[in-house]
């Protein structure tokens, strides 16, 4: 049976807790504060902090893990990402004070602070552009940094910008983007067939509940001389299943797979041409 690596807590851990339901492999704990628990009964979750996770997984300790990419990156063990699952989106970006002069990185000072819970990454990315800097490690709240003396510049996560902005401070440059990952180490797949099968299964299945979401699937009968209209207007994913109806005359069936995003229009659209009993549903898997 397979250890899967979770975050025990925060936004990462309810993402992934909800995309291992949706793939059928609920999470079943004896409690919330539990340390491991079955998914589905296929494979053994053991839940720890999101950043011990690329540790865990690169000494063998969990078979795979879920876990940011920046936090894979900070590790700096050499680990494999097997697949984007989208949520956790971020960016690691270099901040000063709004009242700072200075534009971009190149005007930074010689021996500049620069306060990072994230100190390889950053001094990687300063001594990949010839910026020499002092890097202050902090263990969180590193955007009070600059308003404390006690670094000039930040090294920080951000999602929107909104909380640098809300604390007065102003991005110079992206270091980095991140996203969960989910991560195996190299050479893992190989070393053990039954495992390698199952972290394949594994992957097709969280990739499946991935493709789902935000496509729909639409049914509607439309009259049939208007299929050369409907075929531009739901493409679907290789074209609209056509089925005729018993007894329907001028009526056929269209099913397809439409983005959820413009559903709205795409329904419109149908109705425009004579379109009736439309129905749009949730699709819970989509393979290829």
């Amino acid at each position: 049976m397979l250890k899967i690596a979770l975050p025990n807590k925060g936004r990462l851990s309810e993402e992934a807790r909800e995309l291992f339901n949706d793939a059928g492999l609920e999470v079943r704990a004896q409690g919330d504060r539990a340390l491991t628990a079955s998914l589905g009964g296929e494979f053994e979750a053991i839940f720890v902090r999101a950043q011990d996770i690329p540790e865990f997984v690169a000494d063998g300790a969990a078979d795979a893990g879920v876990t940011g990419w920046d936090l894979v990156s900070e590790s700096e063990r050499s680990l494999d990402s097997r697949l984007d699952l989208g949520f956790g989106k971020c960016r690691l970006v270099v901040a000063v004070r709004e009242d700072s002069p200075v534009r971009g990185i190149a005007e930074l000072a010689r021996g500049t602070r620069v306060a990072t819970v994230f100190p390889r990454i950053t001094r990687a990315f300063f001594e990949s552009h010839a910026v020499a800097v002092e890097i202050v490690p902090v263990s969180g709240a590193a955007e009070i940094a600059p308003h404390l003396g006690i670094a000039d510049v930040v090294v920080d996560l951000t999602s929107t910008g909104s909380t640098l902005k809300m604390n007065g401070l102003r991005e110079l440059q992206t270091v980095m983007t991140s996203t969960a990952r989910l991560i195996t180490a190299p050479g893992s797949a190989e070393r053990d067939q039954a495992k390698g099968k199952a972290l394949v299964e594994l992957s097709s299945a969280l990739e499946s509940v991935l493709r789902a979401r935000g496509q729909r699937y639409l049914m509607a009968n439309v009259p049939r001389e208007s299929l050369a209209q409907v075929k531009e207007i739901i493409p679907g994913l290789n074209g609209p299943t056509v089925i005729d109806i018993m007894n329907g005359g001028r009526y056929v069936a269209v099913h397809a797979v439409v983005p959820a995003a413009t559903i709205y229009r795409t329904i419109a659209s149908l109705k425009a041409l004579g379109a009736e009993g439309i129905l749009v549903t949730r699709i819970e898997r989509l393979m290829p």
